[in-house]
């Protein structure tokens, strides 16, 4: 089965709420949901959005300069 989502890790509750508005205000969905546990032990949220949207939102995330801890499909 492959992934269905894919979760943008950042470093901290204020970056992903403004990762969040961005991606929404240029039509990706996006939902904040807890860190997997396999993939960080931290306590905390990240973004998830759908596999499809990877590239538009990597490519945001590159051109904003926003600081991530990674992409990952789950």
């Amino acid at each position: 089965m492959s992934a269905a989502y894919t979760v943008i890790l950042v470093y901290s509750t204020s970056h992903a709420l403004k990762l969040e508005k961005i991606l929404q205000k240029t039509g990706v969905a996006s939902k904040l949901i807890p860190v997997p546990r396999h993939l960080s032990s931290d306590c905390g949220v990240c973004v998830r959005i759908a596999q499809s949207d990877r590239d538009r939102a990597e490519s945001l995330v590159q051109s904003l300069r926003i600081e991530t801890q990674g992409l990952f499909d789950i």
